[in-house]
């Protein structure tokens, strides 16, 4: 039986492109894809739900699906302040998995980073690490958390130290240990589709080298 995906992050760099898989995989009848401005792909399969991160709650009747993505990430800088950083990072995310799981979810997906730990020094690090946690609590049948190093891909925003740390590792990559290496954004975007579909119970960690066998 065909199902249903609910994603959201689906105009960032990895969200974007997982939605185009999704789109064309035959085992989706249909993908629910949240966005706070309207989404301009037109394919039978998508529902754009349009929404403020802090307004799911209110539209919780429509994140009804087998399984759920979420791509959410930003930037302090972006953000302008950890309060609005914790937002994206770690209050959508688990509202996301809290209110798709009372509707059934099954399966939930969730792009972290690596280095994430609840009890890091780093800011960063700490708040995806008790995110992490966090939904581990929900009780999904299956939860896969995503770690990559530094995504490669074609962001629409620019971000002027993650330019110069890509070109670092272009030009130098090959003297930085396997498990910090850079990794191609369309890489994690098929692993997260992959990891989906394969329905093994229990909560798994993916780093970002075990990462990049996918193409």
């Amino acid at each position: 039986m065909a199902k249903t995906a609910l994603l959201a992050g689906s105009t960032g760099l990895i969200g974007g492109q997982l939605l185009e898989l999704l789109l064309k995989d035959e085992r989706y009848s249909s993908v629910i894809a949240i966005s706070r401005k309207p989404i301009t792909t037109a394919n039978a399969k998508l529902i754009n739900l349009v929404c403020e991160l802090n307004d799911l709650s209110k539209h919780h009747t429509q994140l009804k699906a087998d399984d759920v993505f979420c791509c959410l990430g930003t930037t302090i800088k972006k953000a302008k302040s950890k309060e609005n950083f914790r937002a994206v990072d770690f209050d959508a995310p688990l509202a996301l998995a809290r209110l798709s799981k009372e509707q059934g979810a099954k399966t939930y997906l969730l792009i972290s980073s690596l280095g994430a730990n609840k009890d890091s020094g780093i800011f960063y690090n700490k708040v995806k690490g008790e995110v992490e946690e966090a939904i581990k609590q929900v009780g999904f049948n299956s939860l896969h958390v995503l770690r990559p190093s530094l995504l490669l891909g074609p962001r629409q925003e620019e971000r002027t130290g993650e330019d110069a740390a890509k070109f670092f590792y272009k030009v130098l990559g090959f003297l930085i240990p396997k498990k910090y290496q850079a990794i191609e954004s369309a890489k994690v975007a098929t692993a997260m589709l992959h990891f989906a579909c394969i329905e093994v119970p229990g909560f798994k960690v993916h780093e970002s080298y075990q990462l990049q066998q996918f193409e």
